[in-house]
């Protein structure tokens, strides 16, 4: 079973089912009467042990600060590395954080824009050094796990902090950060906050290449590219980042994070993030459409998981269902179903 932990009660108490990879943190969530809802679920598919871990930790930072982060292990030991991923990379984020804050620095950010044109805060830009430390010093701690072999064994991470109005997005891996957002019309809309690294995106590619490593799809899976050793047909990794994955990390696959920040308004409903499994069968729509309609706060996660589970097994009958892993961070109010025009 998961563990969560409620600063309000100062107890540690066992989830429910359907929870035991995913870790809910809480301290410091309410505000002015309003309590910041959130939730996460992860459910195993039909491939062995649930290799996705997620952890939603409210109150991180600040009183309305959040730390959302869904992390998809692969290999053999891949359930164990995400695991310490979730486990670690949170705390490692703040003392990075906290360790830069005691440094001044000074640096050019005239080109940095926002989503919406603006420049990001000067926030954004001390968490920004913050995730790429840390990042690097999570990968280094993986490997000094002296009785874990991780030379084909990681993680994918996709993280959002949320510091006030301010949303740092890093990402490592095919995981997927989407915003729900309402349009002009008063309807819900996706708003994708990250791309895909996989291996078939050409920057991803080029990087690769320049490192020796090979990337080719297999003849039976033409739209799916791996990543291979230069004159072995081995591991056939479909990321082009990640934690571990140690035996390519000298042709090309890093762990250097894809960050990014975006400004919350007023139109913007909730964050929410997905292992692959979840985004290989349903659209980004789809999924905020379910978030949107699900009876509360605290069963969107659920649905998400339940509906793509469903979908694996409508679209793809003679696969295997892959681990899907959802969290769900709402940044404003909810409002009613019937609100909202689909």
């Amino acid at each position: 079973m998961g563990i969560c932990i409620s600063s309000a009660s100062s107890g540690i108490h066992q989830a429910d089912d359907g929870l035991e990879n995913v870790m809910h943190v809480q301290e410091n969530i309410v505000s002015h009467g309003i309590e910041r809802l959130g939730s996460l679920y992860s459910k195993e598919g039909s491939k062995g042990v649930n290799q996705d871990a997620a952890i939603l930790h409210q109150g991180y930072g600040m009183e309305h600060g959040a730390f959302c982060g869904v992390f998809d292990g692969h290999g053999k030991n891949g359930h164990t590395v995400s695991k310490i991923v979730r486990n670690t990379l949170p705390s490692l984020l703040l003392n990075q954080k906290n360790a830069s804050a005691k440094t001044k620095t000074v640096r050019d950010h005239s080109n940095e824009k926002a989503d919406d044109g603006l420049a990001p805060s000067e926030g954004f830009h001390k968490w920004k050094e913050a995730c790429i430390s840390a990042f690097k010093e999570m990968d280094k701690e993986i490997k000094l796990q002296g009785s874990l072999d991780c030379s084909c064994s990681g993680a994918t991470a996709v993280v959002v902090l949320r510091q006030g109005d301010d949303l740092i997005i890093a990402n490592l891996g095919d995981s997927r950060a989407v915003l729900g957002r309402i349009n002009d019309q008063n309807g819900i809309m996706p708003v994708q906050l990250t791309t895909d690294l996989k291996p078939g995106v050409p920057s991803e590619a080029e990087r690769i290449r320049k490192c020796n490593g090979r990337v080719l799809a297999l003849k039976e899976e033409p739209h799916i590219h791996r990543v291979w050793l230069p004159h072995e047909d081995s591991p056939g990794l479909a990321m082009s980042r990640a934690f571990g994955d140690f035996l390519l990390k000298n042709h090309g696959i890093i762990s250097l994070p894809d960050i990014s920040y975006h400004r919350v308004t007023p139109k913007d409903q909730f964050i929410v993030l997905a292992s692959d499994g979840v985004w290989d069968v349903l659209s980004n729509k789809e999924v905020v459409s379910i978030i949107s309609t699900a009876d509360s706060e605290l069963a969107a996660a659920k649905s998400v998981v339940e509906a793509a589970t469903a979908a694996w097994k409508r679209k793809f009958t003679s696969s295997k269902v892959d681990d899907c892993t959802v969290v769900c961070l709402f940044l404003q109010k909810r409002k009613q179903q019937s609100d909202f025009i689909f």
